[in-house]
């Protein structure tokens, strides 16, 4: 059965009464939800899978679980409930004078460059919603996620004990990188990694997540701190001062993806897998995500994976 018949078979009842069951993992408490008997839901999930040819729920004791075709439908089922959601709101917010829903995300630097303008670009085809993004150092953005200023947070995990109440999804993993202008000496000179002794180094701040990976990984290397010009994982000054002297910046590959691979900037050709750690989503554990969190998430996963980033 093509995809035009497959659609034309599948109604809205069975969308939210399979994303209710997956949900609350239970048929019971998912009909009670719906306000449904039980055999009318049991009978609509069967309708589904009828019209889909496949097996979505296995129902035991224990509940209801997801097949392999079920765990790939849940995802698209529930972005075709919130995409429906998002056009209700639309048409609620036209009459109400035409405010835009608003979503508040905090990035930090080894995501705001690379990953966060496409997926950008991919929530747009998705959401009309406004993004609204606010970046600065991992402890402010926890705070104004604490505050619930910002639904969630994007970039490299920082200390674990900022993690009370809050969940971790991690998206990907990323090393960090020496980087330096074209041209470098360094860059045609067979460079070992103690040779950075020699130049002025952009290093991390104390309170930047990757301080101690990299200070762990040049100790573990038996090479000692660098002669420091500046701390600072400012992209913005990290990419001028950088052009425009011979200092090596020490920084998330994220931050300077595009510069990379423009081939404004390159990379000392140093092993640094040992400074690889996880980039992914900061979330309070209280709160319940909308439907423009779930379409931007979407758009997240759908731009790492055209993106090829590492997964964890």
């Amino acid at each position: 059965m093509d995809n035009h018949m497959h659609r034309h078979r599948i109604k809205l009842r069975h969308l939210q009464c399979f994303t209710e069951a997956v949900r609350q993992r239970s048929l019971k408490r998912a009909a009670e939800r719906l306000n449904l008997t039980q055999p009318a839901m049991s009978k609509t999930l069967k309708e589904l899978e009828e019209a889909l040819g496949k097996t979505l729920l296995v129902r035991s004791r224990a509940g209801v679980s997801l097949t392999e075709a079920g765990e790939v439908f849940a995802h698209f089922a529930q972005m075709s409930l919130s995409a429906l959601d998002h056009g209700l709101d639309g048409v609620a917010q036209l009459e109400a004078g035409g405010a835009r829903a608003e979503l508040a995300i905090g990035a930090l630097p080894s995501v705001a460059a690379g990953l966060l303008p496409r997926a950008l670009a991919s929530f747009e085809r998705l959401s009309p919603a406004t993004l609204r993004i606010e970046d600065g150092p991992v402890g402010y953005l926890v705070e104004r996620l604490r505050d619930g200023a910002v639904g969630m947070v994007i970039g490299r995990l920082g200390d674990p004990s900022i993690m009370q109440n809050l969940s971790f999804t991690q998206l990907y993993e990323e090393e960090v990188d020496f980087v330096v202008r074209p041209g470098h000496p360094l860059l045609t000179a067979g460079a070992r990694l103690e040779d950075i002794a020699d130049w002025p180094v952009i290093y991390p701040p104390a309170q930047a997540a990757i301080r101690p990976l990299v200070e762990r990984f040049l100790i573990g290397q038996g090479v000692g701190r660098p002669r420091v010009a500046v701390e600072t994982v400012s992209g913005a000054f990290g990419r001028v001062y950088t052009r425009e002297s011979d200092a090596i910046w020490i920084i998330s590959r994220g931050v300077v993806w595009n510069e990379l691979a423009e081939g404004r900037l390159a990379r000392l050709p140093f092993e640094t897998g040992l400074t690889r750690g996880p980039v992914g989503l900061l979330r309070r554990d209280d709160a319940e995500p909308g439907a423009e969190e779930g379409l931007f998430v979407s758009a997240l996963m759908r731009t790492i994976a055209d993106m090829g980033l590492a997964p964890g």
